[in-house]
């Protein structure tokens, strides 16, 4: 495989990775911090200006959706697994490759624009107090709640992006070169992770920072599979969508929720809610997990599903007297609504519902099973997530200006159409 001819970048890289035995610069985790919320004229000149990516993929049984993105000059294709619970974007490259696993294209091929380790979107990835071992070069280490990680180096590459009216751009941006990748429990063979998280190094915020859309984040899943992605505020009807404050977390958060079951509160309330979409599956703590089982499991008693402990899909599964074919025939058993209740201002509170197409999957062997998993088990700690399965068949966009997070039903099967679009 060809070599980048860059002397010096490789020798940087060969002394990052002999310093990689220095336990302190190797268990740096990235923090994030909020975007800004201030808007430049040029900017404020495009309102409307939106970049659109078809999505692929799906809950189950692929079990993420990702994006094709073209990086490097010339441009190559990546598949990127779509995360709005981190920032940094990063590919596994030929830097070289100390430790890579399977992806579907030839390792990036780096290029020799690095990014110095003083600069404000390294020192968005790194915490605080930390030190410069390598002035020239910014090194990072990204760890995943699933016990994956990415370690590597950030630089800067083009990245050819179009937005909806056909205008093509091609902007350099930073991303990270990881030449040493740890798999997590939930691992998936994509080239890398696209960073859509609030802080300063996510794609979005780079793109807003140079003036060239919104910092407004969107998506549609499909619960057919696929869907689609968009940067900025020109693909949705602001008045036809649900709108919650953000919280102050360094995650997409509502705040704290209540969960309700049929309607009616439960009494189990302060779960600290985010929305990410490179999680498959919802993940409630072990007392709301807990809570919701034993209703559910109240709920289905007497009628014609069993557990099915021998399916192994998930950890709750039920049986029916013939195999499901799609969650559609399994509705009937699921008739009581679920929803998340958050607490926006004085009394009046904006619920996230989940219908049975938002927590259900029907096995390979035809069973049920609940989408909704013990997040304490997994090392979630207090953390409740909305994973992808219940943001199926609605837009959830992140506006980061506006400092909201907002809903709607919506037909993700079709990308939005435009006149004169071009999409890649």
């Amino acid at each position: 495989m060809r070599k980048v001819q860059v002397n010096v970048f490789f020798l940087l890289l060969f002394l990052s990775l002999s310093s990689a035995s220095d336990q302190k610069w190797r268990k740096a985790m990235m923090s994030a911090y909020n975007g800004s919320s201030s808007s430049s004229s040029m900017m404020m000149n495009r309102v409307g200006s939106s970049i659109l990516f078809p999505i692929h993929g799906n809950v189950y049984p692929t079990g993420y959706y990702n994006v094709t993105i073209n990086i490097g000059h010339p441009p190559k294709p990546y598949f990127l697994d779509l995360d709005t619970g981190s920032d940094l974007t990063w590919l596994q490259c030929n830097a070289p490759c100390v430790r890579c696993i399977e992806a579907p294209h030839p390792l990036y091929q780096p290029s020799n624009d690095l990014v110095a380790c003083r600069h404000p979107l390294c020192a968005a990835l790194q915490p605080p107090d930390y030190k410069c071992e390598s002035p020239d070069q910014c090194d990072y280490v990204v760890d995943y709640a699933d016990g994956g990680s990415s370690l590597g180096v950030l630089v800067r590459d083009v990245f050819s992006l179009n937005y909806t009216n056909g205008v093509r751009l091609s902007p350099r941006l930073a991303l990270g070169c990881g030449y040493d990748q740890i798999p997590g429990t939930s691992y998936h063979p994509l080239d890398g992770i696209l960073g859509l998280g609030r802080g300063k190094s996510s794609i979005v915020s780079q793109l807003q920072s140079q003036g060239l859309v919104r910092n407004v984040v969107g998506h549609c899943l499909s619960g057919r599979g696929g869907g689609f992605l968009f940067f900025g505020d020109g693909l949705y009807d602001s008045s036809h969508v649900t709108w919650t404050s953000m919280s102050q977390e360094k995650y997409y958060s509502p705040g704290s929720a209540e969960l309700h079951f049929g309607g009616k509160a439960t009494g189990i309330k302060k779960l600290i809610v985010i929305f990410d979409s490179g999680s498959s599956y919802t993940y409630l703590n072990s007392q709301a997990y807990q809570e919701l089982t034993l209703l559910l499991k109240k709920e289905l008693s007497g009628r014609s599903l069993k557990e099915a402990p021998e399916d192994r899909t998930l950890p709750l599964c039920w049986k029916g007297r013939k195999p499901f074919r799609s969650v559609h025939d399994a509705k009937k058993y699921f008739k009581t609504s679920l929803a998340l209740a958050f607490a926006n201002s004085g009394r009046r509170k904006t619920q996230f519902e989940l219908h049975p197409e938002a927590y259900l999957i029907i096995s390979n062997k035809g069973n049920v099973c609940l989408g909704i998993l013990n997040g304490t088990q997994v090392g979630l700690r207090d953390w409740n997530v909305i994973g992808d399965i219940s943001m199926q068949d609605r837009m959830v966009v992140y506006d980061n200006e506006k400092q909201v997070i907002g809903w709607s039903p919506a037909n993700c099967d079709h990308l939005p159409r435009f006149k004169s679009a071009y999409y890649m």
